[in-house]
């Protein structure tokens, strides 16, 4: 479902986009999970910025939250709130650590009012996401920026708000926006996928024989991390996939789809899991039936604090981590533009992603880098832009690693 119905080609051309994204924003300015799809890396046409509005890069982004000073003139020219809904505590502790300060930081960097923004986590409960999300139209918003658990939640949303002239923007999921703000994720599997043959040499494991597992098979982000990592085993013939449970962004549940394969495939010697929340029950369970540290290459995601941990302990290979401080900046200066009824910047909207939600209509996007963390860069990574800190990381337990892998804080 398009968020106002406006239809384009399966394949749009740039200049389709670029009516889209504009009638759009015009839209938003008058108004008071999926396929296995790879986003396209090319730039949108739509994000032609006016001569009149600020200008801003996909590269702008910076740990102090300094660029977003630049957008407080669109701010003051946006007319009412902006609404944030967030998922879940439970698929990764980012949304409540990271995404929900860190957005609001960022939309008082560009010179909104606490009462101007309200940022919500739906608590994996699709009745209550709905309900936020009305609320917040009820209170004012005329921009949401939305990360619902499935597609179909998002559209209930989509519609509804295009009933009330607000726009809507995608983060981190796409759904039924009018922009989508992310990371490169298929770039996210491929990074799991060669972070996990990198370990694998290094731990000896010469024939992998794998436990393949995937998040939420409604997520469409699920979708695109496994088709990254897919790529990678495709080219790699002499690797098995042993087996290759449903899939899940429940840890306990992706724990129970571990131990039945595991027990009914004795040989397996490593696994590609997609998140680090769900690794650490895994790993927790393997060092239960005795499996040593470096011994079974096992991958992740998010650069969550006990991800990191295992990984200095020997017991993961590496994480694929999103600096979220540069999405939430990313998606407050779209939801900020969308606010003023104005067309963000090409430097900005730097690709377009197919929407499998929408007949793989052209959705203009803004797409972020991620990175591979291991002991050999955490220090220069994580720790050097706060997502985590040294104390944290290194209490007793892990002193003796963080003194190797050089971690000073």
């Amino acid at each position: 479902m398009a968020l106002f119905g406006l239809q384009t080609h399966k394949r749009a051309t740039v200049s389709a986009v670029a009516l889209l994204t504009v009638g759009l924003a015009a839209a938003a300015c008058g108004s008071s999970k999926s396929t296995s799809t790879s986003p396209s890396s090319t730039a949108a046409g739509s994000a032609s910025g006016s001569s009149s509005s600020p200008s801003i890069s996909v590269s702008s982004f910076t740990r102090d939250f300094s660029a977003m000073s630049q957008l407080t003139s669109l701010a003051a020219a946006g007319k009412g709130n902006v609404g944030v809904i967030l998922p879940d505590t439970t698929s990764s502790a980012r949304y409540v650590e990271f995404d929900q300060p860190y957005l609001t930081k960022a939309f008082e960097a560009a010179g909104l009012s606490s009462s101007q923004i309200s940022v919500k986590n739906a608590q994996k409960s699709d009745t209550t996401f709905v309900t936020d999300a009305e609320a917040d139209i009820t209170n004012g918003a005329t921009v949401l920026l939305i990360d619902p658990e499935d597609a179909g939640t998002g559209e209930r949303v989509a519609a509804y708000a295009k009933q009330h002239g607000v726009a809507v923007i995608d983060y981190d999921r796409i759904t039924a926006g009018s922009y989508y703000i992310s990371f490169d994720n298929v770039q996210v599997g491929k990074l799991i996928g060669n972070g996990f043959k990198t370990c694998a040499a290094a731990e000896g494991v010469t024939s992998p024989d794998i436990i393949k597992m995937v998040g939420d098979p409604t997520d469409n982000n699920a979708t695109l991390f496994a088709q990254g990592y897919d790529s990678v085993i495709s080219a790699n013939p002499s690797w098995k996939i042993a087996a290759s449970p449903a899939g899940t962004w429940d840890p306990p549940t992706a724990l129970t789809e571990f131990e039945q394969a595991y027990t009914a495939h004795p040989g397996v010697n490593s696994a590609i899991i997609p998140n680090d929340e769900n690794g650490a029950p895994i790993i927790t369970y393997l060092k239960n039936k005795g499996i040593k540290a470096k011994t079974f290459p096992i991958t992740g995601q998010d650069a969550t604090l006990v991800g990191l941990q295992n990984i200095l302990s020997g017991y993961q290979c590496g994480t694929a981590y999103k600096p979220i401080y540069q999405e939430a900046q990313a998606a407050a200066a779209v939801a900020l533009y969308a606010r003023a009824g104005q067309t963000p910047p090409a430097a900005l909207v730097n690709a377009s992603t197919p929407n499998p939600n929408d007949n793989n209509t052209a959705m203009p996007s803004v797409y972020l880098v991620p990175e591979w963390v291991t002991t050999a860069n955490m220090n220069a990574t994580v720790i050097a832009d706060q997502f985590v800190t040294a104390g944290q990381l290194c209490t007793s337990a892990y002193q003796a690693e963080c003194t190797a892998a050089g971690i000073t804080g």
